[in-house]
């Protein structure tokens, strides 16, 4: 019964929750813990700081472990827990994988509408800039934060190299951020 439930809520969640993973946290503790009871608040805590420690979508890993600690919480054995985590994490990304396909599959049919084409123009534009504003508001706080000259100063070396590495050579981005790190790791280590 528990693996039914979980992969109906789950699934609604997937299918109601707008603006990303940050968003479904809440309706996945709302689910979890309020409505079903399936872990205590202080289990959901702990689940959400383990979903943002991960790799991957923050959503989607808090519906990974909630499926687990559910199943787990309701008396079955650690197999049929891993089943659980599976169905939920499944039954989150169902809807949205459908939409995302056939938005898709309709974007490029017509791609060369004018319309299409003005309104992709526009999204990428916004993009862009909120990157930029993104990366405008890092920096501006790491600077701020930053204790003498010599550490702003290379961290804006820092960043205007890897900049052009990745604008102009097209080179690795997982290589500068491993290559970033090992430079600040030497460099503020001193």
């Amino acid at each position: 019964m528990i693996f039914f439930q979980l992969f109906y809520t789950f699934l609604m969640i997937g299918a109601f929750t707008f603006g990303g993973g940050y968003s479904m946290v809440a309706l996945i503790q709302g689910e979890v813990v309020t409505h079903h009871g399936w872990m205590t608040a202080a289990e959901f805590t702990d689940l959400l700081a383990v979903s943002q420690a991960t790799p991957g979508p923050v959503g989607i890993n808090t519906a990974t472990y909630a499926g687990y600690t559910a199943v787990i919480n309701a008396g079955y054995p650690q197999w049929a827990a891993i089943g659980g985590s599976l169905l939920a994490s499944l039954a989150v990304i169902i809807v949205p994988v459908a939409l995302m396909m056939l938005v898709g599959a309709w974007l490029m049919r017509h791609k060369e509408h004018p319309t299409v084409a003005s309104v992709m123009r526009v999204l990428r534009l916004a993009v862009v800039g909120l990157i930029a504003a993104a990366a405008l508001q890092l920096g501006s706080s790491e600077l701020s934060t930053a204790d003498g000259i010599f550490p702003k100063v290379v961290s804006a070396l820092i960043f205007a190299i890897v900049f052009f590495l990745s604008w102009r050579k097209k080179a690795s981005p997982i290589a500068l951020i491993l290559a970033s790190g090992v430079i600040g790791l030497i460099v503020y280590s001193f």
